[in-house]
């Protein structure tokens, strides 16, 4: 895997970082009660939280594979919403009867909770991709890093009107072992991708399609974008994918929590 745009290799840099790092006691004030509200219709808002209005912490290490087994796959977005592309790959989404995992960031979430909160009622789940998308994030202070991930829980949660998200991705996939080990005490799973679409680059959707069918057998989660410029190759490519996918055999869930 490697960064959006940057080429730069990360997973053989996280796969011998230490993951002895000391979780930050959240509760400072860059968390307020108000995200530790969980409600909606979706199940999703009970799932990461325990009584109380306490989070359960889960595993640090970066999650790929899928809940729906060797068959399964794991249809991710990023960097949404966004009110030109969003509502279309929902669409979709709805018209194939897939659920996917919707990376949102911070500022997009609270510029467009109406998307959010039709991602959740959707049945789709939410991943907290840092406030401002910052793919220098393993460059910056822990403070810092804790602003982008702490900031965008709470955003999202708010936006969501009480859901949180599941999981953490770090733009580009800028993790660090702090990074992980912070979204990990709050439930969020880090989430990682074994195929990259290259949509982001528009490189047109035969070559979208092209990719995930080349790469596919590297692994089940797939990387997608549905903001962040012109995404009408993705929403094409996503039109191809999904039932190919279906024919194939193939399930779609959400990555392993």
């Amino acid at each position: 895997m490697a960064r959006h745009g940057g080429g730069r290799s990360w997973y053989g840099k996280l796969a011998g970082a230490a993951l002895g790092v000391t979780v930050l006691a959240v509760g400072a004030s860059v968390w307020t009660a108000q995200a530790d509200v969980v409600g909606g219709p979706s199940p999703q808002a009970s799932a990461s939280a325990a009584p109380g209005g306490d989070v359960e912490p889960v595993s640090a290490d970066i999650a790929h594979a899928s809940d729906q087994g060797p068959r399964g796959v794991n249809i991710t977005i990023d960097d949404g919403p966004d009110p030109a592309w969003t509502p279309q790959v929902l669409d979709l989404l709805r018209e194939h009867g897939v659920k996917a995992t919707f990376c949102v960031t911070g500022t997009q979430a609270q510029a467009h909770p109406d998307l959010v909160k039709e991602v959740v009622a959707a049945g789709h789940r939410l991943c907290d991709h840092s406030v401002s998308h910052d793919t220098a994030m393993d460059r910056k202070s822990e403070a810092y890093q804790s602003r982008e991930i702490l900031d965008a829980e709470r955003m999202i949660t708010e936006a969501s009107g009480g859901v949180r998200p599941l999981y953490y991705r770090a733009p580009g996939g800028a993790f660090t072992p702090y990074s992980r080990t912070l979204a990990a005490s709050r439930g969020m799973r880090p989430l990682g991708w074994n195929v990259d679409t290259k949509d982001f680059e528009r490189p047109g959707a035969d070559a979208i399609v092209a990719t995930v069918e080349r790469e596919l057998p590297n692994g089940p989660t797939l990387l997608f974008h549905d903001a962040g410029g012109d995404r009408s190759q993705t929403v094409e490519a996503l039109r191809r994918v999904l039932p190919r996918l279906k024919e194939q055999g193939y399930s779609f869930g959400f990555p392993v929590r």
